[in-house]
């Protein structure tokens, strides 16, 4: 028997705020929070815990990403004026979200580095887009910054409901969801899934979990 799939909330905001990258900003500390502490296939991932906050508002999405690390594998040179094809080469957060419940193997999936590099992309599993949808641009912003002393790097992001969901945001609303990590090098690499995919790979939207807006 499938399983029920797990809910995760977004609160509302009145207005948008700036990025900080900061859990103890006032717009972060009463959101709703879950924690992706496993790998994809359920496995037990040690000291990457993760916890994930998320609000809404009007016009936008906002996730915070808390991130703990053992260690750091960053992509020299990082550019953050541009987007970076292939980010999850090095160390991201992701957050993979559709809007569309009958066609499910289309989704957004969004990522930023712990320096503040970002991409995002319009996937389609079935007709795959010209390469992979990477060329599509949603208008997100992110910021991120390391704590090398707490061993913990933070990132944010601001998407624009618009460009993942085009029904009015209210209330209410669900979307399909999961949030994933990559972190540190090989061979000791760490994959971080909110809801395991049951595979050693994040594209499983069978696996999705829901957002859900809520007042």
């Amino acid at each position: 028997m499938a399983r029920e799939p797990e809910t995760a909330a977004s609160r509302y905001a009145a207005a948008d705020f700036p990025l900080t990258a900061n859990p103890q900003a006032r717009q972060w500390k009463s959101a709703p929070t879950v924690f992706a502490g496993n790998g994809p296939r359920g496995e037990p991932v040690p000291g990457h815990r993760t916890e994930i906050r998320s609000r809404w508002t009007s016009g936008n999405i906002y996730f915070l990403f808390i991130c703990p690390y053992q260690e750091l594998h960053l992509k020299p040179k990082p550019s953050t004026a541009a987007e970076t094809n292939q980010l999850w080469n090095w160390d991201v957060a992701e957050v993979f979200v559709g809007s569309d419940f009958d066609r499910i193997t289309r989704y957004k999936e969004f990522e930023v580095s712990p320096q503040g590099e970002w991409v995002d992309l319009d996937i389609d599993r079935v007709t795959p887009l010209p390469e992979g949808g990477w060329l599509w641009n949603s208008g997100f912003a992110v910021k991120a910054r390391i704590d090398a002393r707490k061993k913990i790097w933070y990132g944010e992001m601001r998407i624009p409901l618009h460009s993942i969901d085009s029904r009015p945001p209210a209330a209410g609303l669900e979307m399909r969801i999961n949030f994933y990590r990559c972190q540190g090098r090989e061979p000791g690499r760490k994959f971080i899934a909110w809801q395991p995919t049951g595979e050693a790979n994040f594209h499983v939207p069978q696996a999705f979990g829901l957002l859900k807006l809520v007042p």
